[in-house]
C-alpha cells in the first residue's frame, strides 16, 4: 500500500499577526478536561449544565426517504413527511447537548468535526487535511486572509468577485491583483502572466489566490478540470496558497433541456482533491444547502494552518454556536438523514435549482435575448446568470481611438451607460446587480490590461434562486427596459 504524501512546510506564508498570536491558556485547560473526562475539574468558569434552562431541543426536518426529497418537500407543503431529531438531557444525547451549550474548543464540537470530515471523505480526496468549524464562509475567509496577510501584501483574485471578501482584507493592508476571467472562470494563462512578469517595485510577489471554482459569484462560471490542474501547477511553481471558496459546490447542473441526471453523476473534482502539498485551503458552508442563517461551515486545511486558525478562534469568535452543531450532528447521525440521506438531499437540490435555472433561461430567451441587446452564458453551477449587455449598439456609445489614450486608460463610456441602465431598471420596478459592484480594481501603474475592466463592465447579474413568480415578473421588465434604453438618444430621466 502506497504511503500518503506528507505536506510541505508552508509556515513562511503566515502573517506576522499570526506568528505573534499566543495560545489562549484557558482554552488549553478546556482541551485537557475535554480529552480526559475522568478528571475532577475545579478550573472551569462556565455555568453548570444543570442550570441551562434547556432540557430538550427538537428539530423537525424534511424526510429524505423519497428519491427527490426537495420536490416532495415543496409540492406537499405542510403535509410533506418529516422526521424529528431530538437532543435531550434525558437520553443518550445528553453529553452532546451539555457539550454544545458549554464553552468549547475553537475547532468545534468533536462530533461536528466528525460529520464534516465524513462529508469530505465522500466528496473529496483529502486524507491529510484537517477540518475546523466556522461561522460560515464570510467568517472563514476573513480568518484565512488574516492568517496569511502581511500589510502591503498583494493577493490574487478573479477580476469580478464577491466584493465583501476582498474588502475584508483591504483593511489589513492587502492590495488586490485582478486576474482575468472568461466564461470558463479564471484564465490560467493570465494568472501565470501576472506572476512571471511581477515587478519587484510592487513589493512581494503574490502568495495567495482567492477563487470560487464552481458557480463563481457573480459570473456563474465553473472551472474545468483542465483549468483546475493548470492553476494548481502554477501555484506549485510560484509557491501560491489557494483559498478555494466553494459555497456552490453542491449546486452543479447539466445542460438546459435535459432531465436533471445529477442524482447519479459525480460532482466536480475540487482543488482540494488534487492538493498534494497542503497549499489548498478549502472553505465550505451549509448556507446554500441548508439555510444561511445557520452561519455554520468548515475549513479544510494543512494541519499547521488548522493550529493557527484554532488559536485565532479561541481569541476571537470562540467556537461556533452549539445549536447549529447539534443540528448537523443529529441530521447526519444514525437517527437522522445519515450521509446517504444528505447526498439524496443535495442531489435533489441540484435538480430543483437546475429547473429554476432552465425556467429563467427560457424567459430570458423569450424576453431579453430576442431584443438583440443582451446575451448570457449557461451556468454549470451556482445561483446566477451573467448577462452581457451589448452597449456598443447603443446610439450614445463612444470609443476613443486606440492611439488617443495610454495603456490601461478607459476608452469607452460603458460605465456611464450601465449606470443609466441600472437606474432605468429601478425606475421600472426591477432590481438587478450591475457588474460595477463586483469589480476588483486594477492598479493602472502595473496591471497591464489590454482592455481595462471598466470598458468590460457591460454585465449584470440576475439570480434564479428566487421563486418562478419573481422571475416571471422580473425578466419581461428587463427586456422592456432594454428596448427603451437602446431606443433612446438621451439619458433616462
Amino acid at each position: 500500500m502506497t504511503a500518503a504524501p506528507q505536506f510541505i512546510d508552508l509556515n513562511h506564508h503566515l502573517s506576522p499577526e499570526t506568528l505573534a498570536r499566543k495560545v489562549n491558556p484557558l482554552k488549553d485547560i478546556i482541551r485537557v478536561v475535554t480529552n480526559n473526562p475522568q478528571l475532577i475539574s475545579l478550573a472551569n468558569g462556565d455555568p453548570h449544565h444543570s442550570l441551562y434552562p434547556i432540557r430538550r431541543i427538537d428539530y423537525e426536518v424534511a424526510s429524505v426517504a423519497s428519491d427527490d426529497p426537495v420536490a416532495q418537500w415543496k409540492s406537499l407543503g405542510a403535509s410533506a413527511p418529516t422526521q424529528i431529531l431530538s437532543t435531550s438531557k434525558d437520553d443518550e444525547s445528553k453529553r452532546l447537548l451539555n457539550s454544545a451549550l458549554a464553552y468549547g474548543h475553537g475547532a468545534g464540537l468533536s462530533e461536528a468535526l466528525r460529520v464534516v470530515t465524513d462529508i469530505n471523505i465522500k466528496y473529496h480526496t483529502a486524507p491529510n487535511h484537517v477540518v475546523t468549524m466556522t461561522l460560515g464562509n464570510a467568517d472563514a475567509i476573513t480568518k484565512c486572509l488574516r492568517m496569511l496577510a502581511t500589510p502591503g501584501d498583494s493577493f490574487l483574485a478573479d477580476e469580478f468577485t464577491f466584493a465583501p471578501m476582498p474588502m475584508a482584507a483591504e483593511a489589513h493592508g492587502v492590495n488586490w491583483v485582478p486576474v482575468k476571467i472568461d466564461s470558463g472562470g479564471l484564465v490560467p494563462e493570465e494568472l501565470e502572466r501576472i506572476l512571471a512578469n511581477w515587478d519587484p517595485k510592487r513589493g512581494r510577489r503574490p502568495h495567495v489566490l482567492y477563487t470560487t471554482p464552481c458557480g463563481q459569484n457573480p459570473t456563474g462560471s465553473t472551472l474545468s478540470q483542465e483549468r483546475r490542474k493548470q492553476i494548481y501547477d502554477i501555484a506549485q511553481r510560484y509557491d501560491i496558497i489557494i483559498i478555494e471558496d466553494d459555497p456552490y459546490y453542491f449546486l452543479q447542473y447539466d445542460a438546459p433541456g435535459s432531465e436533471p441526471a445529477h442524482m447519479t453523476k459525480d460532482f466536480a473534482k475540487s482543488l482540494l482533491s488534487i492538493d498534494v502539498d497542503g497549499r489548498v485551503i478549502r472553505i465550505d458552508t451549509f448556507s446554500k444547502i441548508m439555510a444561511p442563517g445557520m452561519r455554520l461551515g468548515w475549513i479544510t486545511s494543512h494541519p499547521a494552518f488548522h493550529t493557527h486558525l484554532v488559536k485565532f478562534i479561541d481569541l476571537s469568535t470562540q467556537n461556533p454556536h452549539g445549536f447549529g452543531q447539534i443540528l448537523i450532528v443529529e441530521l447526519l447521525g444514525p437517527h437522522g438523514w445519515q450521509l446517504a440521506g444528505f447526498d439524496r438531499w443535495v442531489r435533489s437540490l441540484c435538480a430543483d435549482y437546475q429547473r429554476r435555472r432552465d425556467f429563467l433561461l427560457a424567459l430570458f430567451e423569450r424576453d431579453v435575448a430576442s431584443t438583440g441587446f443582451a446575451s448570457a452564458d449557461v451556468p454549470e453551477a451556482g445561483m446566477f446568470i451573467w448577462v452581457r449587455v451589448d452597449v456598443e449598439k447603443h446610439p450614445r456609445f463612444v470609443r476613443a481611438a486606440d492611439d488617443a489614450t495610454g495603456a490601461n486608460v478607459v476608452k469607452t463610456n460603458t460605465t456611464t451607460l450601465m449606470t443609466e441602465l441600472f437606474d432605468a431598471c429601478i425606475a421600472d420596478g426591477l432590481v438587478i446587480c450591475p457588474s460595477s459592484v463586483f469589480i476588483l480594481p486594477a492598479d493602472p501603474r502595473y496591471d497591464d490590461m489590454p482592455s481595462p475592466i471598466d470598458d468590460r463592465s457591460n454585465f449584470i447579474r440576475v439570480t434564479f434562486a428566487g421563486s418562478e413568480e419573481t422571475m416571471a415578473a422580473g425578466i419581461p421588465i428587463l427586456g422592456r427596459v432594454l428596448k427603451e434604453f437602446f431606443a433612446g438618444s438621451s439619458p433616462t430621466k
